[in-house]
């Protein structure tokens, strides 16, 4: 793997002044200094990974092959060592013991360039090394040895080898039949590719299907958008959330403006319910559009046999989350109106703006996609871009423990 250079820190001018300049300005310097570096470390790290090459391409495939061979020399000579657990919480300006560890760590990743000699100090090419360290495993760039970070330090350069070489298989078999123009859910890192000719045109942050809820893996094409829509809350969700969230809270489905129908199109009042049973699966329960709504303002429509689509959310902080494994299986789409205005291209008046104003009106309103596009969900928890960047995520569907290729029902 090659280094990307890490961006160059801003530097301040000195200025010579008539009068000595206090101590308490020296700080501010200082400080302003030490932020501006680490803006700039923070950029270096996501500029190496946001390239343009495809998670589902052949170059994906070339790039993955060469980091196979990367690794494997190394994992022979006995891979990278472990990092204490006493590097929680070190970051610029607060060393402790274990530095040094979390040093070679990062040198043994290509993370850092090599240097003359490791100490204990905390300093801004560890800093720089920490944040590129943190971009590749999906992580906040903070510059911080939080938990995910240290859990992801130590995991060993055998598993990585193994997610390397399985997800190059699972590369190769989707590649060739790929479209000119498609969409790709990649679940382990919670994020959505728009593609077009071979290069990627945006990455969308998503929030997928969690553990016991699990996204499926599927082809289709996204056909029709529904526009502040209705939410019809499914059977499962009904059995597991819905029916606890009563006992808890009598006044949840007023609060969440949710009606309840019978079969004959009915409607209920939430007493007319014995809600120490399962009765409530029996009925058709519907959310009115509006800023509460599940689906947010938009619902994003494929064919598929699990009953999931793509959607907006109102809980829009769980983007910023490193794990964003909350679904029931759908998928949320973080900016979606530019992601609506991609999908909707060949409708001709259907950018951003034309999006964002139906999303203000309120207005329920179904378009159907012009040119359908394909979409993948798929699963891919390592992938390597042309500069020589490896990017990993965790298994967290456990497909690479067991060493699923094909995903096929």
């Amino acid at each position: 793997m090659r280094l990307l250079p890490a961006g160059a820190a801003a530097t301040l001018p000195f200025v010579q002044g008539a009068q000595a300049q206090s101590l308490w300005d020296m700080m501010n310097k200082s400080r302003t200094l030490s932020d501006a570096e680490r803006e700039a470390n923070s950029a270096a790290a996501i500029q190496a990974i946001d390239t343009v090459e495809p998670i589902l391409s052949y170059d994906t495939a070339n790039n993955l092959q060469l980091a196979i061979a990367q690794y494997e020399p190394f994992v022979m000579a006995g891979g990278w060592e472990q990092v204490p657990q006493k590097t929680y919480g070190v970051r610029m300006g607060v060393n402790r013991d274990g530095v040094v560890q979390l040093k070679r760590r990062l040198l043994s990743s290509v993370d850092m360039p090599m240097v003359d000699r490791v100490d204990e100090t905390f300093d801004a090419p560890t800093d720089a090394a920490l944040r590129r360290f943190q971009a590749r495993h999906g992580l906040q760039v903070s510059g911080e040895v939080d938990e995910a970070t240290w859990y992801a330090l130590n995991v060993p350069a055998e598993t990585r080898l193994h997610q390397l070489r399985l997800n190059l298989l699972r590369v190769q078999a989707m590649a060739p039949a790929l479209a000119d123009r498609y969409v790709v859910v990649n679940i382990p890192a919670a994020f959505i590719e728009t593609v077009e000719g071979g290069m990627v045109q945006r990455r969308h942050t998503a929030v997928v299907g969690r553990i016991d809820r699990q996204t499926p893996i599927l082809k289709s094409r996204i056909h029709q958008i529904n526009f502040n829509p209705f939410w019809n809350v499914p059977v499962s969700i009904i059995r597991r959330d819905l029916i606890k969230y009563m006992n808890e809270n009598p006044n949840y489905l007023t609060e969440q403006k949710i009606q309840i129908y019978d079969g004959s199109g009915r409607e209920l009042q939430p007493t007319d319910i014995n809600w120490q049973t399962e009765e409530a699966v029996n009925y058709n329960f519907r959310q009115d559009p509006g800023p509460q709504n599940s689906m947010g303002n938009v619902k994003i429509n494929f064919h598929n046999p699990h009953a999931v689509y793509l959607h907006d959310t109102p809980t829009k902080g769980l983007f910023g989350e490193n794990a964003r494994f909350y679904s029931s299986g759908c998928v949320r789409v973080d900016q979606v109106q530019d992601f609506l205005g991609w999908v909707l291209r060949d409708n001709g008046d259907w950018g951003p703006a034309e999006v964002g104003n139906v999303f203000s009106t309120g207005e329920r309103k179904d378009v159907d996609v012009r040119n359908p596009v394909e979409l993948h969900t798929t699963y891919i928890s390592a992938w390597a871009n042309r500069q020589g960047v490896v990017s990993f995520r965790d298994d967290v569907y456990e497909f690479d423990m067991a060493g699923k290729v094909n995903f096929e029902a």
